[in-house]
């Protein structure tokens, strides 16, 4: 008879997506023992991915115990319960990968899932929140931890943080860093990935204040968008800080970046989750026109996230999921380096709202400019810092 396991697993986001980490317990179903653990800081992330994440562990430790073994899932998530038992369709592209992956840890016909709810799944749920605060202080899950020994080191940090902030005071402001540090106590975690974010230039719709989104016409730069760029390429090579150059896939923000890239020298890598919003049936009206023909349609999207334009548009909500999951792939790929980041309204400030912890109805209260800069910082305990927002100094 084949050996047989419960595997229990968890994931979560302070922020969703926050600071995300995930845990997972291998049980012995006959005698209630512990057989394995894995917990880890997977940096910021969503509710979703650390789950899928803290599935895969399970899964893999496990299999390592017994690649012949018959496992029983159990998780609090109905949603990878559901998707990984074939009976809802994964429909978000970033699941795809997750759940694949999981899929081919161990033989598909020796694992089944079942719906526990949150009560019962304290254990994976325990170890998830160990390897946040883990990742709070700076440091990986390690067997042994616990929430009460994190809290001790994390104190002990805020200590050593503030002796040597005395000493700090006491010295010189001369030799102050550049970078200013947004742990509040925490040790020192390094360069953030910084984002220098790029409005795209005008376009022949930007002036008349027309809805234009990656459901349109694409426009390309007007003359004043061109210039534009230009003016924002002279400032940004002035300051020489750019390590590399991201783009939106729409036309105006290549051609933007690719103004930028050639003064910089550097090549332009295309990032599809930073295109604009899908405005539907609005593409190309202006507000006025909008309220005329669609009310209704405009009353709901002014006052909830979750609402899209008229004729199969992208919500708001829709658009901050996609560009988390741009945000967070820039953040690994440029850890500790500056990217400049040429997109469009909807994802900077999304992109701002994020990194503030502001609602989302706080984007309707943004300026931005076209060609205006903006900058975000992310660091390694996933605290991000806003630094700049539509400065457009430069273009006059």
């Amino acid at each position: 008879m084949p050996r047989r396991f419960i595997v229990e697993a968890d994931g979560g986001s302070r922020g969703n997506p926050g600071p995300a980490g995930y845990g997972a317990v291998v049980i012995d179903p006959a005698t209630g023992e512990t057989l394995a653990e894995a917990a880890e800081y997977i940096g910021t992330a969503t509710n979703n991915v650390a789950e899928y994440k803290g599935l895969v562990a399970g899964l893999r430790a496990a299999h390592a115990l017994d690649p012949q073994a018959l496992i029983q899932v159990r998780m609090d998530s109905k949603l990878v319960v559901e998707q990984m038992s074939g009976r809802w369709k994964i429909k978000h592209p970033d699941m795809r990968p997750l759940a694949a992956e999981a899929a081919a840890v161990h033989p598909a016909g020796q694992v089944s899932y079942e719906w526990i709810p949150r009560e019962k799944n304290k254990h994976a749920d325990r170890l998830a929140n160990e390897a946040m605060d883990a990742g709070k202080i700076g440091k990986q899950w390690q067997p042994g931890d616990s929430r009460a020994a994190l809290a001790t080191a994390r104190s002990g940090a805020v200590r050593a943080a503030d002796a040597a902030a005395e000493a700090a005071d006491s010295a010189t402001a001369a030799a102050a860093p550049s970078t200013p540090a947004v742990g509040w106590g925490t040790a020192d975690l390094g360069a953030p990935a910084t984002f220098v974010l790029l409005r795209h230039g005008e376009t022949a719709l930007t002036p008349e204040k027309r809805f234009s989104g990656s459901g349109g016409t694409d426009p390309e730069l007007s003359p004043a968008g061109l210039r534009q760029a230009e003016a924002a390429a002279a400032a940004l090579a002035a300051r020489g800080t750019v390590q590399a150059v991201v783009s939106s896939p729409l036309r105006r923000c290549r051609q933007t970046a690719g103004t930028v890239a050639a003064r910089l020298g550097l090549d332009v890598r295309i990032e599809d989750g930073l295109r604009e919003t899908d405005f539907g049936a609005w593409e190309g009206l202006t507000f006025a026109e909008v309220r005329e023909r669609h009310p209704e349609d405009l009353t709901a999207w002014l006052h909830s996230a979750k609402a899209a334009p008229t004729g199969g548009g992208e919500s708001f909500a829709a658009v901050a999921r996609r560009v988390a999951v741009a945000r967070d792939k820039l953040i690994a790929r440029y850890a500790g380096r500056t990217v400049l980041v040429v997109t469009h309204v909807t994802p900077i400030k999304t992109l701002a709202r994020l990194a503030l912890g502001a609602p989302p109805e706080s984007l309707f209260k943004m300026e931005l400019s076209a060609a205006s800069l903006s900058a975000v910082a992310y660091y390694a305990d996933g605290n991000a810092s806003l630094r700049l927002l539509n400065d457009t100094s430069h273009l006059r």
